[in-house]
């Protein structure tokens, strides 16, 4: 319940990354491509050196992938290691009520108004009932996850980049690039929103909404 366990033979089995994970991914590779390729439209009156402009959306995603990669890794021990902490003071507690405290503050406040206290105690039993867990350490599935964050933040430049690479004309390619961006974010954003029960087409619309402004940010910023 509050120690993650992955019993032999299933590590590999659940998803590695959830929609909420996998449309982060994109919207942070998106933003980051989009910050270079916008900046065609501002330098040397949109004749700025395109192959120099994709090389650095290019290396940037590539070196962002790798840090993404890194800090999902270290989002997951760490989780994993505070969940083995509240475990272990669960049943250190010194009395019940510290324990029930404990497992309500774990459940959230949403799950824990709905138990009762006999249905908290039972819970309290049943964890000291438990055998003690393994030391945290990554998982194969971690490191999956771990290469398909890398994998959504490097490969989703590469649509929004393959008309600068296919038409002559930089203008029109970065209008096509842009459209292009657009409709990656509206998927990503209907995929958010179906995973969460909201209006897909509105969190779409949201999603487009947020990438324009999170690049405006970033390009403001010198980025």
């Amino acid at each position: 319940m509050f120690v993650e366990t992955q019993p032999a033979g299933t590590a590999l089995s659940r998803r590695v990354l959830d929609p909420l994970e996998r449309s982060s991914e994109v919207l942070f590779g998106l933003i980051m491509v989009l910050t270079f390729t916008s900046s065609l439209s501002v330098a040397e009156g949109g004749e700025a050196d395109v192959g120099t402009v994709l090389r650095g959306a290019i290396g940037c995603n590539l070196a962002w992938g790798l840090v993404d990669a890194m800090m999902y890794l270290m989002s997951n021990f760490m989780g994993r290691a505070r969940s083995l902490a509240t475990y272990k003071a669960i049943r250190g507690a010194a009395d019940p009520e510290t324990a029930h405290r404990l497992i309500r503050e774990a459940l959230g406040s949403v799950v824990a108004i709905e138990l009762s206290p006999s249905e908290v105690e039972g819970l309290r039993e049943r964890l000291n009932r438990q055998q003690e867990p393994d030391p945290v350490r990554l998982t194969a599935t971690d490191l999956l996850g771990a290469v398909g964050v890398f994998l959504l933040v490097f490969l989703s430049t590469f649509p929004v980049i393959v008309p600068f690479l296919v038409m002559r004309e930089p203008g029109t390619a970065l209008r096509t690039s842009n459209a292009v961006a657009m409709i990656m974010l509206f998927g990503a954003g209907w995929s958010l929103g179906k995973y969460a029960g909201r209006p897909a087409w509105r969190t779409g619309l949201g999603m487009v909404a947020v990438g324009i402004v999170l690049v405006g940010i970033t390009m403001a910023l010198g980025g």
